[in-house]
């Protein structure tokens, strides 16, 4: 039953033909929210460069797509949980751009009143249960929160974000076995941008299909192609409904693409100029988005454009805040600690 089950999920996944169609209001909707991630990200790496940010700092331009389509298909309670390239992720759940800013540069209204930094930071209000900096950590954990879900008998689904990378950490199968085993709603998202910290995926996993990762497990899986919001949606809400039904975990593998290196002192010397430019060209998702609003007559170009201006305002006000906020007072070093 349980093979049928596998092999019905499993079925060839949905192409592009078959992608269903957004809506005016979810194609305006997914652009801006991109957007508002693609312009937070471009000012994180500007403000990184003028020093005003600290530590690491891994930029999701690229990838918007993904955890935008991903939310589309949520609901409130549903929790979210990712790895170190986080930011797009907080946006997406609806964290204000003000509070994610001023924690990256160490402010007292950040998230973590600027003590977390970039990789930790989080919001029980809007679902976010943290961006997390060693590697797949965030897996088992992602995995606990489906089974609170589970133990308290709701319908909410855990979202646990991981790369390509992160997919060979001993610790991701050992919660596949235990989500399976207990029939947990979590929804693993490998975001497969091809070259986890700098190594091709070709050359570090002997199986490139990650989606295949759980099949020794019995659990479902899917290549989706990442790029594209409304295959990420689609593919969200096959997800999400396999889970609240509860059959169990399920597995999403998000073709997807960094314009940037691993993080803010990766070079990325180790692709090519033309291999960047072929995505950037062919394959952006917000540009893909902005071409069919516009295709559709769903936005003239001025209106397009003014969409951008207000999200640039709106990223700019943020960065505005960040950096007048004040610095934590020095009695926050005593707070928040385990004794």
């Amino acid at each position: 039953m349980a093979d049928a089950a596998v092999k019905d999920a499993t079925a060839t996944p949905i192409t592009a033909s078959q992608v269903p169609e957004f809506t005016k209001a979810q194609d305006i909707g997914a652009y801006r929210d991109m957007l508002t991630i693609r312009r937070f990200e471009e000012k994180a790496g500007q403000m990184y460069g003028m020093g005003l940010i600290g530590g690491f700092c891994h930029l999701y331009i690229g990838q918007e797509a993904v955890v935008v389509g991903m939310q589309m298909a949520l609901k409130p309670g549903d929790q979210v949980i990712t790895g170190y390239r986080d930011h797009g992720h907080m946006l997406a759940c609806g964290m204000d751009p003000k509070g994610v800013m001023a924690e990256l540069t160490g402010r007292s209204h950040g998230y973590s009143r600027g003590k977390g930094g970039s990789m930790h930071m989080f919001s029980v209000e809007k679902g976010f249960y943290g961006g997390h900096g060693i590697v797949a950590a965030q897996v088992p954990l992602g995995t606990g929160l489906a089974f609170a879900n589970r133990y308290r008998g709701n319908d909410n689904v855990s979202i646990t974000y991981f790369g390509d990378g992160a997919a060979n950490q001993g610790q991701v199968y050992e919660s596949f076995n235990m989500a399976e085993l207990w029939k947990l709603p979590v929804i693993y998202v490998i975001e497969n941008n091809r070259y986890a910290m700098g190594t091709a995926s070709t050359r570090s996993s002997a199986e490139t299909n990650l989606s295949r990762r759980g099949l020794s497990f019995k659990i479902p899986g899917e290549q989706v192609d990442g790029m594209d919001v409304r295959a990420v949606k689609a593919a969200g809400d096959k997800a999400v409904a396999w889970c609240r039904a509860g059959k169990g975990p399920y597995i999403l593998e998000m073709l997807t693409y960094r314009y940037r290196g691993h993080s803010m002192s990766d070079p990325a010397k180790y692709r090519t100029r033309e291999e960047v430019d072929e995505i950037r060209q062919h394959h952006d998702p917000i540009d893909m988005a902005r071409h069919r609003i516009i295709e559709k007559k769903w936005a003239s170009e001025d209106e397009v454009k003014k969409i951008d201006t207000e999200v640039r305002d709106r990223i700019n006000a943020a960065t505005e805040f960040a950096t007048n906020d004040p610095e934590p007072d020095l009695s926050e070093l005593f707070t928040d600690v385990y004794r």
